[in-house]
């Protein structure tokens, strides 16, 4: 049985513009941004409940824990249409199916590399591979009314064959074409004369949706996709943050604030809840352990910021003289009011709610104590350092890995050392390590309790807020077999969360060895099929 995709009521009109949100898929193949069954649970039902109009939630023939999570979330969709990735063969287009039919609205998303360089992947013919897209978007459309087709490197294919083969996957079913700049090489003016020249000239092209797919090698990803709009495309494929392979993905919040903002020259309309996008912004930054860059337009945390004395003054008189959006478009809030140790429960509940944090009853009572000893430790507690106890309580929730005590020794004369009492499973062992300061006699602590060939790719310390009693919030990248893990921790002493950031991420390690354990051995999109 098929399913109909339904419209919304604010669909109809030629200036709608669908939202495609390839977090979950696109943005996860970010090195070391794997998210666990759980996390991707929960940005789903973020991205479904601000508005998103289809969910890419995987690449369902990758793995069995691909496959589960793709349709545990077609299952639990309550707006957004679902879909699933599969290259051009009928065994990924079934594995597919499989995993989105749960949904209300699924979709099949299948590709194939179309490039004169991708065509020599596989050493096909341009008639083989054409027959090849009109068989397997035919397999799709049997088993699915809502199936999108992507020509993977569509703007360094040549235009003959490229009309070519819109035509035959038209033809065939498809009702939404994906034109994807797969690296990143294309500039705005060649994006939108793309799309309206296809429009223009492949037959049935009026009667699809175009949708564009960009990466921001050239820093030109939302550009191009807003140039794609003009040129006739209504879907952008687009991530939180930008996350991403190499430079990232368009962003999200960029183009749909970008239409919001500049409707004067832009009249499309989305159906995203703007207040919304600062709170998954945060959380995608948490999960996939890529922190947003402070300059990053509209959810960096300098994106409001003013240090000018010009700024600063024009903006005291009226906000729009330096500003062309609110904070609170963006779920920003606009006042940081300042929390301290007589600070209640329900005060915290509350704060933490206008930041975008609904926690159960037994997280408030963690996220509290821990407020109560930051409270001690900080005259004043800012609503960054709540965000951090909040992402932090989420990130350490499920460690395998605990530290219940860490001293360490340092100063100018060594060698530094860091006594070590850790919880492994439950289980509670002790040690003393020495090393090239505090944070390295920590790790080798913590190696010592916990052998591995794990190697340190990225350690970075970042300050929530101003002032010496600032909380640091940590980030470590490790790799270890081909499989790469990040782990974040906050605390005011940068060794604490430095080491408890190191053994989040071998936690996550333990939790990547166990699934590769249990699942077949994983399959890249870029595999020939």
């Amino acid at each position: 049985m098929t399913h109909t995709p339904k419209k919304r009521a604010s669909d109809e009109g030629k200036d709608r513009v669908y939202i495609f949100d390839t977090t979950l898929r696109d943005g996860e193949q970010s090195p070391g941004a794997t998210m666990t069954h759980a996390e991707k649970l929960e940005i789903a039902q973020l991205l479904d409940e601000m508005g998103v109009d289809i969910i890419e939630a995987g690449f369902p023939i990758a793995s069995e824990g691909d496959f589960r999570a793709v349709s545990e979330i077609a299952k639990r969709s309550k707006d957004a249409v679902i879909c699933g990735l599969a290259r051009a063969n009928l065994k990924d287009i079934d594995r597919c199916w499989e995993a989105v039919k749960h949904a209300r609205q699924p979709r099949i998303h299948t590709f194939i590399g179309t490039s004169p360089l991708h065509r020599a992947i596989p050493n096909l013919t341009q008639d083989e591979m054409a027959e090849r897209i009109h068989e397997t978007v035919t397999h799709a459309r049997n088993l699915c009314d809502n199936v999108q087709w992507s020509p993977m490197d569509a703007t360094r294919t040549e235009w003959d064959y490229l009309a070519r083969v819109v035509e035959i996957a038209i033809k065939a079913g498809a009702t939404t074409i994906n034109i994807p700049d797969t690296v990143g090489y294309t500039a705005p003016v060649e994006s939108a004369e793309l799309i309206r020249r296809l429009i223009k000239e492949v037959p049935g092209a009026d009667e699809i949706i175009f949708a564009t797919h960009c990466h921001n090698d050239l820093g030109m990803a939302t550009a191009n996709s807003l140039a794609a709009v003009e040129g006739g495309a209504r879907q952008i494929e687009c991530t939180i943050n930008g996350l991403g392979e190499r430079a990232g993905n368009t962003a999200l919040e960029e183009v749909v604030m970008a239409m919001k903002v500049r409707g004067d020259i832009m009249p499309y309309r989305t159906g995203i809840d703007t207040t919304k996008i600062m709170n998954i912004s945060r959380r995608v930054a948490t999960v996939s352990g890529f922190a947003v860059q402070f300059n990053k337009a509209i959810v960096g945390k300098n994106a409001f910021a003013h240090e000018s004395g010009i700024h600063q003054d024009g903006m005291l008189k009226n906000a729009e003289t330096f500003e062309i959006m609110r904070p609170a478009d963006v779920g920003l809030a606009e006042t940081n009011i300042v929390m301290g140790k007589h600070s209640g429960r329900a005060a915290l509940r509350s704060k933490l709610k206008d930041l975008g944090y609904e926690l159960a009853e037994n997280q408030l009572n963690d996220v509290f104590v821990r407020f109560k000893e930051l409270a001690d430790r900080k005259k004043e507690v800012y609503d960054e350092d709540l965000i951090a106890l909040a992402t932090t309580e989420a990130a350490e929730d499920e460690n395998r890995l605990v530290i219940k005590s860490l001293r360490v020794v340092c100063g100018t004369e060594g060698p530094q050392t860091a006594a070590l009492t850790l919880l492994i499973d439950g289980a509670e062992h002790s040690t003393e390590a020495t090393g090239d300061g505090p944070v390295d006699a920590s790790f080798n602590a913590v190696k010592q309790l916990f052998p591995h060939e794990a190697r340190l790719q990225l350690y970075q310390v970042h300050a929530v807020t101003e002032g010496t009693d600032a909380q640091a919030t940590v980030s470590v990248r490790m790799e270890e077999g081909g499989r790469i893990v990040t782990g974040q921790s906050a605390d005011t002493d940068t060794v604490v969360a430095s080491a408890k950031a190191y053994v989040h991420a071998l936690s996550r390690l333990i939790v990547r060895r166990e699934k590769a354990g249990k699942d077949t051995p994983e399959v890249s999109y870029k595999d020939v099929s």
